[in-house]
């Protein structure tokens, strides 16, 4: 995107002002009872009517406006429809029985709730570097809120869990996270490299979930086995379960050896989906409509998305996150990347990793891998302030807010801490990379 350095102008004091108060008001959605996806979009698509307004009266050329809204909408249109068709078929696994049935496993065996944290937890660090974190998060987070839907002790502190071991898996895969595919294909660092940062993201995950789990309740949900029937995945659910998978490796692979948007292979995942359930309402005699699972689909989390998205491009374009690279000349790279953590929790880590890269400071490959762990898993900081985040307060509406989060936050806070100690001493003192 072309930045033009409109900040000293009133169209830029404008749109940072539009931004602040919209953030207000999409931070405190519980209080107003207002969604958080009404706000965001207004504010993403306000703030480029009014950019436009801007260079109309003032008779500027239309072209640089023109462009950024171009790869803008394109930029956009990955992640909404990479968030599509990964709702969706979260949507059918749900029909089938599929999180049904794992529930009833989990429970049946007499699990704890302490237990199922740590089992939700750990298989979101584990699954994450192979999918990605958001479809990760969605997935666990469905299990965690099948497993006991009332009790908000269990739930908050397994849902923060779940964000937080999404991104810390993510972070240590190039395409565990947006932000690690981005400095992946910018060659900041070869496949192997990004693997060095196990330790730092593992053991600061592992700090915030035995924080968490003080604050799990004792028990078990409660389950009578004369009284709950047995749940089995409906016919098909298996099916549905490996194409859901063969999507995710089709979009990998389709990313890196054909160099094609994530989305395009998540899209080509949705035909085979489509395309199964016309095979299975033939074979079957059985109606599984996926464009009913559809229906189903949060849109307001992926209005969400377009909207913040759409907010940050329009404070790109006028030249704010200019400043955020000024960091580098000020205070030097390493606090520098350490702020960049705080800093994409508040914004977004995909412009803020964009803008370092587009500013491309002179670091060598400890710091590309320390601003890369940091932007992945600095997003755990506030409740939407990644992707997973974002995918879970959909999820869990009402349960998983802003507020319920931040009540945690020192926990999260303390694991950003030691995955940074860690990556010090890893590559800075011992030279382990």
């Amino acid at each position: 995107m072309e930045v033009i350095n409109l900040t000293n102008t009133w169209i830029g004091y404008l749109v940072l002002a539009v931004f602040v108060i919209g953030y207000f008001f999409i931070a405190t959605e519980e209080k107003f009872e207002l969604n958080k996806a009404k706000p965001a979009l207004f504010i993403g698509t306000f703030s480029f009517m009014m950019i436009g307004f801007y260079f109309a009266i003032n008779h500027l050329d239309p072209t640089p406006l023109h462009h950024a809204l171009k790869e803008l909408i394109e930029e956009i249109a990955e992640i909404f429809f990479f968030l599509f068709v990964a709702m969706t078929y979260i949507e059918a696994l749900i029909e089938r029985g599929v999180f049904d049935a794992l529930r009833y496993r989990l429970i049946s065996r007499g699990y704890s709730y302490k237990k199922l944290f740590w089992i939700t937890g750990t298989l979101a660090f584990w699954i994450s570097p192979v999918a990605d974190n958001l479809t990760t998060a969605l997935i666990l987070s469905t299990v965690l809120y099948t497993i006991d839907k009332h009790n908000e002790n269990f739930l908050v502190p397994g849902a923060i869990n779940i964000v937080v071991a999404a991104n810390a898996g993510g972070a240590w895969s190039p395409f565990g996270d947006i932000t690690t595919l981005m400095a992946w294909t910018a060659e900041k660092g070869e496949f192997i490299d990004f693997l060095y940062l196990f330790p730092a993201s593992f053991f600061g995950w592992f700090l915030t979930a035995f924080l968490l789990s003080i604050f799990v309740p004792k028990g078990e949900p409660h389950f009578d086995a004369l009284t709950t029937p047995k749940v089995e995945i409906k016919t098909g659910g298996k099916v549905v379960i490996f194409l859901g998978f063969f999507t995710i490796f089709i979009a990998v692979v389709g990313h890196i050896f054909m160099h094609f948007p994530a989305m395009w292979g998540m899209m080509f995942g949705l035909s085979l989906l489509l395309l199964y359930s016309l095979y299975h309402k033939k074979k079957h005699k059985e109606h599984f409509n996926v464009f009913v699972n559809m229906q189903k689909v949060e849109n307001d989390t992926l209005l969400f998305f377009f909207g913040i998205l759409s907010a940050v491009g329009a404070l790109a374009f006028v030249g704010w996150l200019i400043y955020i690279t000024k960091l580098y000349e000020i205070i030097g790279p390493t606090w520098a990347n350490i702020s960049v953590g705080f800093i994409s929790a508040i914004i977004d880590n995909v412009p803020v990793m964009a803008a370092i890269l587009k500013a491309n400071p002179p670091m060598g490959i400890d710091q590309w891998l320390l601003v890369t762990l940091t932007a992945g898993i600095g997003g755990s900081l506030i409740s939407f302030g990644s992707a997973a985040g974002v995918g879970v307060m959909g999820r869990m509406k009402g349960i998983y807010t802003f507020f319920s989060h931040m009540k945690f936050v020192w926990a999260v806070l303390a694991g950003y801490i030691l995955s940074i100690a860690i990556w010090y001493v890893q590559f800075e003192i011992l030279g382990l990379y």
